[in-house]
């Protein structure tokens, strides 16, 4: 992973990673990235308030409940609860951030990354793991080289 921008590679160096938004819609964005983090050899962690299981996992309804430490969480939720996740992970003492947006705001919103930054946070904000982990597809690579030339993921 040499290769990859450094924001995006000390994030995907974590060996277990949370992924706040997983949903009972498999076909949701949450649910991929939580597939495909599982495929490429991490721990990953379901967070969603409103189930048990998803994706074959035990979930969890927020950041403190999970039992053992994740050292990455991956915000894949609506922008107003965000910002509630920011906190979390600033209350957990979690650095590595990162906010999935694609086109539109996706999960980011301002109060979300400066709940991040007045903690110390420097969240990625934009793109995810889909564009940089494992067998890229092409759609997601098309997506990665138009993004990174307007700034709205790392390069």
């Amino acid at each position: 992973m040499s290769s990859l921008p450094a924001p995006v590679r000390e994030f995907l160096d974590a060996p277990r990673i949370a992924v706040a938004g997983v949903s009972h819609d498999s076909h949701q964005p949450a649910n991929a990235i939580f597939r495909r983090l599982r495929e490429t050899g991490h721990e990953v962690v379901p967070v969603n308030p409103h189930a048990d299981v998803l994706e074959g996992a035990p979930c969890y309804p927020d950041l403190a409940s999970i039992p053992e430490p994740v050292q990455a969480v991956m915000v894949a939720t609506s922008p107003d609860v965000s910002v509630d996740v920011a906190r979390q992970c600033a209350d957990q003492g979690i650095a590595r951030v990162w906010f999935h947006r694609s086109f539109g705001s996706g999960s980011v919103s301002g109060d979300a990354v400066r709940a991040c930054e007045e903690k110390g946070i420097h969240p990625i904000v934009g793109g995810c793991p889909l564009m940089f982990c494992g067998r890229v597809d092409p759609a997601h690579r098309c997506m990665r080289w138009w993004l990174q030339r307007r700034g709205r993921v790392p390069r």
